[in-house]
């Protein structure tokens, strides 16, 4: 979690670089802006983004 970006708090991920298959195809739905990218992240860490998801809603208005 950084709590000191400039647009606010932030949830900060790892995972690894999308193929261009899937960045292709996400962009079809979505395109990232310049300064985003497409990456894929292992199903075991749902938890833990569910656990860090959730300390940040609950923090709210805190951070």
């Amino acid at each position: 979690m950084d709590t000191e970006a400039a647009e606010g708090p932030e949830l900060v991920l790892q995972g690894k670089f999308a193929d261009a298959a899937t960045r292709a195809a996400c962009s079809q739905d979505s395109p990232p802006a310049d300064d985003e990218g497409v990456i894929r992240i292992s199903v075991r860490m749902v938890d833990q983004i569910r656990k860090a998801c959730d300390a940040a809603e609950a923090a709210g208005t805190q951070l």
